[in-house]
């Protein structure tokens, strides 16, 4: 079993920044990837970005890039989120997910976390 910890969600005006931590634990030796997705309300779940901690790829959805910075720490596995110049519709709920490999289909990842709640007002 591998369980995924997330912290640091919180609100926010528009522009400003949150950081977003996930940590695993459990049987973790299958990880190579940790990333992050969201539901905002009303909508589906869509991929944000991951890393593998492994390979050292990092990856991102259009609409984040240059504003998002995804990271991992190699010798824990740890997937940290930060983001800055946050606007209105980031706001969702964010889910840490791992898996062996990357892939931008929320489903394919065999752990996912419970989500942590990051809202950004204007």
């Amino acid at each position: 079993q591998v369980q995924l910890i997330e912290s640091g969600g919180g609100s926010v005006q528009v522009g400003g920044s949150l950081r977003l931590s996930c940590a695993a634990s459990g049987r973790t030796d299958s990880i190579n990837v940790m990333g992050w997705f969201r539901q905002a309300p009303g909508k589906g779940r869509e991929f944000v970005a991951a890393v593998n901690r492994r390979a050292g790829s990092i990856y991102y959805a259009d609409d984040v890039k240059g504003r998002f910075t995804v990271s991992g720490d190699n010798d824990k596995y740890t997937a940290d989120l930060q983001m800055n110049s946050l606007k209105p519709e980031d706001t969702a709920v964010y889910i840490c997910v791992a898996g062996p490999s990357y892939y931008t289909d929320y489903f394919f990842y065999n752990h996912r976390g419970q989500g942590t709640r990051v809202t950004v007002s204007s």
